[in-house]
Order: structure tokens, then sequence, then C-alpha cells
């Protein structure tokens, strides 16, 4: 395993860490735990340590995972593992002291390595996070008394609400989503950089594409890498990223992914032709002036007719021309309206009572706007099925 320094927190962190929200017995923290999960997870960890993974993720929203993982991981020496979990950005400072002594009771630790504030996903709640008496304020108190070691985010949203944390220079370190389908926060990582903070890549297996289940159109473009692998690669080309998370069921799930990392420096040139011909092959379906500009001039959802998400409909658009990544893309857009901040706005059908004069103004600042207007309706009928929930509100 390959390590790099986690920005100001000191810590040489693994390139691969293993994410927690996979393995668990249930999503209700208060449900016993099968001792068939534990002895997975037992031999998910061991496996983990084999391969020089000493880094585990969890929240105190994944359930079972904190308590599984307590039983676990105290088999290990404390010095060499780093343990992350998770806490809400609202409620009072007693509500965060209590989720925090929860979470640490659950892992069976007196320490976090490192602790993150999660779904900071709009501007809203990264003030409810920083008030006073709010969680901000608690987790800089446990920080200095030594039961946090490092603080951080995580975030689901606009890049500029990321921005705006990582400028507060309260943060450590951030959690966030990054791939070849979502480079979007490149700005925000070059933020991350700037205060030196750690940068910790959010699920790039499913939110980058559901790379563990590709269509056969990206797997014959990044042949002769895998889809997955290309894409680890891809992220980790950027060296002020620091780790990238492998949300793991099964021990054999890591495998793939630390075998890419192996073979990184060698596979430098390799990479670089993958990601032209992607490049090639989205500009070439969807035309490259529409792929670099599609977004520019568009209005977030809470200042557009019905709430619509206009710039993540026509991202999942593109996807589907370009990549056949329609499982995907499906996926997510069903996501949209039915999960709070975590995907918020509304889905096209909201325009069917929306005058077509009221949608044009609101585009008047997109190069696009006649574009647009035809693939909303074309997004919905390809993109609407069954609607989704995040695992965890299955």
């Amino acid at each position: 395993m390959k390590y790099r320094r986690f920005g100001k927190t000191e810590i040489n962190i693994p390139l691969i860490s293993m994410g927690g929200m996979r393995f668990q017995t249930s999503w209700k923290r208060e449900d016993k735990v099968k001792a068939d999960s534990i002895a997975n997870l037992d031999r998910t960890v061991a496996h983990a340590l084999d391969l020089g993974i000493n880094h585990f993720e969890t929240a105190h929203g994944y359930g079972t995972s904190e308590e599984e993982l307590g039983q676990v991981l105290p088999q290990y020496e404390r010095s060499k593992l780093i343990v992350q979990s998770k806490g809400e950005p609202s409620g009072k400072v007693k509500k965060i002291f209590s989720t925090i002594k929860t979470s640490l009771k659950s892992l069976k630790l007196d320490y976090l390595d490192l602790f993150a504030v999660h779904g900071i996903n709009n501007d809203n709640l990264l003030n409810a996070a920083l008030k006073k008496g709010a969680v901000m304020e608690e987790a800089l108190k446990l920080k200095e008394a030594g039961v946090i070691r490092g603080i951080g985010f995580s975030a689901h949203g606009p890049t500029s609400t990321i921005i705006k944390a990582i400028n507060t220079g309260l943060f450590d370190y951030v959690n966030l989503w990054y791939s070849y389908i979502y480079q979007i926060n490149m700005p925000a990582i070059e933020a991350a950089r700037a205060q030196d903070m750690g940068v910790f890549i959010i699920s790039p297996n499913d939110k980058g594409g559901c790379l563990y289940d590709p269509p056969a159109k990206l797997t014959q473009l990044c042949a002769p890498l895998s889809p997955m692998a290309f894409n680890d690669l891809f992220i980790l080309s950027h060296v002020h990223i620091h780790t990238i998370s492998c949300g793991v069921t099964k021990a054999e799930d890591l495998d793939e992914h630390v075998n890419a990392v192996n073979e990184m420096d060698a596979l430098t040139a390799r990479v670089a032709e993958i990601r032209k011909r992607l490049d090639a092959e989205l500009n070439g379906i969807i035309d490259e002036n529409w792929a670099k500009s599609f977004a520019q001039g568009l209005p977030d959802w809470e200042h557009t007719p019905g709430e619509v998400n206009i710039p993540v409909i026509l991202w999942l658009w593109n996807l589907v021309q370009a990549f056949d990544l329609k499982k995907y893309a499906k996926m997510r857009y069903n996501l949209i309206g039915n999960a709070e901040h975590w995907f918020p706005g509304q889905q096209a059908d909201k325009l069917a009572d929306i005058q077509p004069s009221d949608l044009r103004h609101t585009l008047n600042a997109s190069p696009h706007a006649e574009r647009i207007m035809g693939i909303l309706g074309q997004a919905h009928e390809l993109l609407s099925g069954e609607e989704v929930k995040r695992l965890s509100q299955s």
C-alpha cells in the first residue's frame, strides 16, 4: 500500500480506505448484530490490514456499523489504526456531545483520529454547524481535549458551499465527490490544497458510475483496465487527493483497488490514454462545446420554476448519451426530490405545469437555452422510474 500525508492532520493515510456503510447487519442502530456479519467483518478487517489499509471510515448514522467495528478493531494495536466517524451538522451541543460519546462507546475507543461533520450539503447546514452552541463548537472543544485528533466535513452539495466551508479555516480535511464522470469539485480540491487540508474522496465506485457493474460500452472504452481501476487511478493521479473510500461488503472487494494502486506508477501513460479516449467519446457524442459549457449560466434548483434540478438532470443525460450509464443515471435521477438535502430539487416532470416562456426566461443566461428545453422532457422519459431511496432510508 502507498500512503500520502493527509494534509495538516499529519496522518500518513493509505491511498485506499475501507468504507463502513455496506457491511453492517442493519441501518437501525438499535437492531441486534448478527454473528455472521461480525465474522465477515473480522475477515474483512484482517484482510485490509494485511493489504496495508489501516483507515476505517464509518458514521453515527450507519446503523450497526460502529458497533460491529467495535467488536473487531480492539484486537489490533490502536496506534496503528486510523478511525474516522461522522455526525450530523445540526443539533445542539448536548446532542452532539452525546453523539460523539455514543460513537466512541460503540467503537470501544478513547478517541477518534478523525471526526467529520456529516452532510454539509447547503449553506443553511453550514451555518447551522458553525453557529454558537452547535457541532463545531463542541467538536473543537473535544479536539482540544484530545478526544478528536482531526476535524473535517463531508459534502454532497454544490461546490460553492464546499469552498465556503473550506475557507472558514476551521476544518482539517474534507470528504467530497470526485471521479472521472464528476470533475465539478476540482475547484474545492484546489481550495483544500491551499488550506493544507486532507482530501478524502467519497464512494468513487458507486457515485463514480456504479462501476462494480459497468455497461459494456464503458468497459470497452476503459480496456485493458476495468472502469473501476481506471477511475481509482484517474482520481489518485491528482497528488492533492490523499485517499479514496472503498465501501466493502466482503474482504475480496478491496483487491481490485489495491492491485490498481500497486501498478499506479507503471500505468500512468495508460490512464492518460484511456482518459483521452473517454473525452473523445464524450465530445464526439454530445459535442465538445456542449460538454464544456452545458451548465454555464444555469440557475440552481431553488431559482428554477418547479424547483427542477436542471444542472444535475443534464449531467445525467450526458452520461447516458456518451457512456450508456443508464442504470446509474436512473438511480441518481429517481433519488432527486426523495432524499431531502442529499438530492435536492425536483425531476423534470415538474415542468409540465410551467409556461414555456417562464422556463425560457429562467434560461436566459445559458448559451444552450433552446437545446436544454428540448432535452429536459427527453431526459425525464429516459430516466424516470420507481422512487429510489438512499441506503439509510431503505
